[in-house]
């Protein structure tokens, strides 16, 4: 979406943003080819189109709109205005798990169908898509294959990346320490499966409100049958990859909102302490090397290396966890989680054990 991630706002200083401002005839980014597209509408006096969104990103219609917007007035002020009056923006919450594509999938296609497909994607048979009705001029008839037309996307969107995605990033985060590197290896050990339950139900749940069509027992019983499916190899590294970007949205959100509730926090203060030491240590338990990947990768090395002395040090990095380092309650259990982790010997099943042990005692 070409936004700086400490700001929002959007990034001028892209090189091939400012190609596209400079030159409207020869787009080369996303922004670009939707605004010529845009302006030939216009031309044109046909109705706009929809812009559609469909990922991740919590009200990607909004975040769509403002960056669009925000591209189009530096190109064309006039054709800005006319976007903002007629175009939609519906926000979307899409979900199947669809792991990167392997050597192995490439293969299959290849002998069984005969086709040399250099990306084939590989999927769960789950699907859902719940998208806002608010569209331009009219809209596809997906309902009738099963997406569902909501009046406001927000409390499905906040479902599903608070319980699947935050809990992948449990998983990966906790499961990569202990030496796991698939999805459905970490949540077929019964250790984790009740760790990430307790977290879904104890620290999570409570956030979120009824929904129509939704049971959320069932939803949450659903997930770990799909997260153990042996058929999705998901790796660990592909679902910690970024966390940086991830984590903000999918879990501290969470850890946010029960603070100011005053709802215990210490299964996710455990994932995050995890996650400072996976980005110090960079291996498992074993000495393995991590497949670390995220852009603040750096920065967040040098914030976990300080733990040892400072060790509110990677909690600290405003950016992502604004002002957690200065929230008494959570700042008790992370310290207590680091410590724990950072003992010599230390394992990550040990402390998990005790963490749930705590919980359970409350």
């Amino acid at each position: 979406y070409n936004f700086h991630p400490a700001t929002g706002e959007f990034d001028y200083t892209n090189p091939d943003i400012i190609h596209d401002i400079a030159n409207p005839e020869q787009p080369i980014t996303a922004f670009g080819y939707i605004t010529a597209a845009l302006k030939l509408r216009k031309e044109q006096n046909l109705a706009a189109f929809t812009v559609q969104s469909c990922d991740n990103i919590q009200h990607n219609g909004h975040v769509t709109r403002k960056m669009l917007l925000a591209f189009a007035q530096k190109q064309d002020a006039e054709l800005a205005q006319w976007i903002e009056q007629h175009v939609a923006f519906p926000n979307a919450m899409v979900d199947r798990i669809t792991p990167i594509s392997k050597q192995s999938d490439i293969d299959y296609v290849t002998q069984a169908y005969g086709i040399n497909d250099g990306w084939p994607i590989t999927c769960e048979s789950f699907t859902q898509w719940v998208i806002e009705d608010d569209f331009s001029d009219g809209r596809p008839n997906w309902d009738n294959v099963g997406a569902q037309f909501v009046s406001d996307v927000t409390p499905f969107e906040k479902m599903k990346i608070r319980l699947l995605n935050a809990g992948h990033s449990v998983l990966g985060l906790l499961g990569s320490i202990h030496g796991y590197s698939t999805i459905d290896e970490t949540v077929s050990d019964p250790l984790f499966a009740k760790y990430l339950r307790a977290f879904m139900d104890l620290e999570v749940t409570p956030l979120l409100e009824t929904l129509p069509g939704i049971e959320l027992d069932n939803y949450k019983d659903i997930l770990i049958e799909r997260f153990s499916n042996p058929n999705i190899k998901d790796n660990l590294a592909r679902i910690c990859s970024e966390s940086s970007a991830k984590l903000p949205k999918f879990l501290i959100a969470s850890i946010s909102e029960n603070l100011a509730q005053n709802r215990n926090v210490s299964l996710a203060a455990l994932v995050i302490a995890s996650w400072c030491l996976y980005s110090d240590k960079g291996m498992t338990e074993q000495g393995q090397a991590l497949d670390i990947q995220d852009a603040m990768a750096k920065e967040l090395n040098q914030a976990a290396k300080l733990t040892a002395t400072e060790p509110l040090s990677f909690i600290e990095v405003e950016s992502i966890f604004g002002d957690l380092a200065k929230n008494k309650e959570f700042v008790l259990e992370y310290t207590s989680a680091i410590a724990a982790l950072y003992t010599p010997n230390s394992q990550i099943k040990s402390v998990m054990n005790a963490t749930l042990a705590a919980k359970e005692g409350m």
